[in-house]
């Protein structure tokens, strides 16, 4: 039985205009997204995938069309409701790990809820907790600059995690590793969706990343041109 959308775009139109140079980035995106579903987002840099993520996650404005995250209209959201939803809603794993150097890796996973209002206890347990998930539990005490690539991106993971998002959205979460790192981290990826049901969103150039998800979503010149299901074995 086919689950519920959780993502839905619907004829959207993203420009940017700096007064010399006018760039057409999204031409009409219409897509759907289940809940629980794992989507790699591919294409050419400059195809306008990154620009897609930033506008289904409510970073990014858009001029035309509609987004809607768990039914809400994301673009029609108030600043700060739609600040709120985003911390509430939503996990995000980049390239740049984004650790802060100066805390230690429990302090730099348990920053959103301490962010959010959540009690310092519950904020540590919470992160002491989704380490564990990630195989980290041993390293929280140690500084980011301590740990390996690959164990700092388990952190940002975690990061994301923490406040049990219902979607993680990735911009090139393998980006910055090599060949085994970046095939461990998608692994554990998957395993998270598989486990915890849910929704991921990966923008990504390698094409290893978008065969272990569900569907593949290729982009080119602001639009999207295909849209393969991989086979992929839960």
């Amino acid at each position: 039985m086919q689950k519920a959308a959780i993502i839905e775009v619907k004829g959207v139109h993203k420009t940017y205009d700096t007064g010399k140079i006018r760039v057409h980035a999204l031409r009409g995106i219409d897509l759907v997204v289940q809940d629980g579903e794992m989507v790699a987002v591919m294409g050419p840099s400059g195809c306008g995938k990154t620009t897609l993520l930033n506008c289904l996650s409510g970073i990014d404005s858009i001029d035309e069309g509609d987004i809607l995250i768990q039914g809400f209209h994301i673009q029609n959201m108030p600043d700060r409701e739609r600040t709120r939803f985003r911390a509430e809603a939503m996990g995000f794993v980049f390239q740049a790990f984004n650790l802060l150097p100066v805390l230690s890796v429990v302090e730099n996973v348990e920053l959103p809820l301490l962010l959010s209002g959540v009690t310092r206890a519950q904020a540590r347990k919470q992160a002491q907790e989704i380490l564990e998930l990630v195989g980290l539990a041993d390293q929280r005490d140690k500084r980011p600059t301590e740990l390996s690539a690959g164990q700092q991106q388990r952190v940002a993971i975690a990061r994301s995690l923490v406040n049990k998002p219902a979607i993680v959205w990735g911009d090139e979460p393998t980006g910055n590793l090599d060949s085994e790192t970046s095939a461990d981290i998608i692994e554990l990826l998957c395993r998270l969706n598989r486990e915890n049901a849910q929704t991921f969103v990966l923008v990504t150039h390698d094409l290893a990343v978008g065969r272990k998800t569900d569907r593949i979503v290729r982009m080119a010149d602001g639009q999207i041109i295909e849209e393969l299901l991989t086979g992929r074995q839960r």
